[in-house]
């Protein structure tokens, strides 16, 4: 289920954190999992991640990527 963002969420991640994307769309705290889904969108679970350099990183909103979490451009199609 896509959000109703369509562009993505550029944020700084540090290096070896663990992080949770939401991938409901349902989240307040978009791109990032607050455990809404366990609610209203029961299907859906959040998706662990890290990065291996800290740095900026663009962030899917859409949740039509090929690449979770990271954008794809598949917004554009959205």
């Amino acid at each position: 289920m896509p959000s109703d963002k369509k562009t993505p969420i550029r944020l700084d991640l540090a290096a070896g954190k663990n992080y949770f994307w939401c991938t409901c769309g349902k989240s307040q705290k978009q791109p990032f999992c607050d455990g809404r889904h366990r609610k209203e969108a029961p299907g859906f679970k959040s998706e662990p991640f890290s990065v291996e350099e800290s740095g900026t990183y663009a962030l899917c909103t859409c949740k039509q990527t090929k690449n979770p979490p990271f954008c794809d451009g598949s917004h554009i199609n959205c």
